[in-house]
């Protein structure tokens, strides 16, 4: 292959979200792996990067990179016509969405979750339009299959989605998972343990943040860290749920705001109800903080046996947990099993498993 060109355009300014993460943390592996590769002699030319927006640049790593159109631009259906003046042997998007109309080049789409098939309410944060399409793409399996079809192969994040995708036949391409992955840590280090309990996520209802909003007034000396930006109401609503337990809303912390806390922390909990992966719980593994979450297959499967499991929605699980990690040594004991677990995710490790599928692709559109 000569040129391998990853779609940059989901990338989130002026901070990361979790699809602008994915593709920031793959897109910077599969750089430093496709160099090294091509200075040990191995044909293999360059990543660049496709952004809608110059701004981008300053949250993905120093590579080639070409302007077009926005994803959600009305040119998008046409978007590969402007890719294909570029001369991509293969492009890997980590959207199922990118247009390809006209396309005449390999292509790798992505497909996080199922989610909102179960969970059909869409982000409040959409206009109303967008809101009332939302709903009504989540009503059938066609448009899906639409989309993925479309592409050459397709990616997903872990294997409790692919095994989703399969039972729904969600497309007849090739499948193939390339997990999410911590960043990496500039300080190894934890800061004096706190109890401090933190949860990351966003506050649709699927989440449960209520089951930990109830958890905290049986925890007098606890303090739970909600990290991301609150809507509007829900500040007020998950105090009372609290009934004087003690919750710090950081409102949109940013990276460095959200690793000290971690960092520092007694645990990572979720109630979540559904996932595509569960990036929180490798972030805190890696730093070697205990998780405590709800016991769903993908939590299940990125977690192992170093994270504690509790069923859903029982509050006083919950309890017992947190309570379990202050017996002598067993705080110790759960964060070792954290960092060992999280050892096996990497972008490196990632970058690997994409970098095969996409000269997979290529060569066989070529033959």
């Amino acid at each position: 292959m000569r040129r391998i060109l990853v779609d940059c355009r989901y990338t989130t300014v002026p901070q990361h979200n979790g699809i602008s993460r994915y593709t920031a943390g793959l897109v910077a592996a599969l750089g430093e792996l496709v160099t090294e590769r091509s200075a040990g002699g191995a044909r293999i030319g360059t990543v660049e990067m496709l952004v809608n927006d110059r701004r981008q640049l300053a949250q993905l790593p120093d590579l080639p990179w070409h302007l077009v159109s926005g994803p959600t631009s009305v040119l998008e259906p046409l978007v590969a016509r402007q890719v294909n003046r570029l001369g991509p042997d293969v492009v890997f998007s980590p959207m199922q969405t990118m247009g390809t109309w006209g396309r005449r080049y390999p292509l790798v789409l992505t497909l996080h979750d199922l989610i909102y098939y179960r969970h059909p309410t869409p982000p409040p944060e959409f206009a109303a339009p967008i809101r009332a399409l939302w709903r009504l793409y989540h009503l059938a399996w066609w448009p899906q299959r639409l989309l993925l079809n479309r592409a050459d192969a397709v990616a997903t994040v872990s294997d409790t989605t692919a095994a989703l995708m399969a039972e729904h036949h969600l497309t007849r391409r090739p499948v193939t998972v390339v997990p999410n992955a911590p960043d990496p840590v500039p300080d190894d280090s934890r800061l004096p343990r706190t109890n401090a309990l933190v949860y990351m996520g966003s506050f649709m209802p699927y989440k449960n943040v209520d089951v930990l909003a109830r958890v905290m007034g049986g925890l007098p000396d606890h303090e739970l860290h909600l990290m991301s930006r609150v809507p509007p109401g829900e500040r007020e609503r998950l105090t009372a749920l609290a009934h004087g337990g003690r919750l710090v809303f950081h409102d949109g912390a940013d990276d460095a705001a959200y690793r000290e806390v971690l960092r520092g922390a007694t645990a990572l909990v979720s109630a979540s109800g559904d996932e595509g992966f569960g990036i929180p719980l490798v972030e805190a593994m890696g730093v070697g903080t205990p998780v405590v979450v709800s016991d769903i297959p993908v939590f299940r499967e990125v977690g192992g046996t170093a994270a504690t499991y509790v069923a859903r929605g029982d509050v006083n699980g919950f309890l017992r947990a947190i309570h379990d990690l202050a017996t002598p040594g067993r705080w110790e004991e759960r964060s070792a099993a954290a960092r060992e677990r999280a050892a096996h995710y990497s972008w490196e490790r990632s970058a690997r498993i994409l970098l095969a599928l996409l000269e997979r692709v290529a060569a066989d559109r070529s033959t």
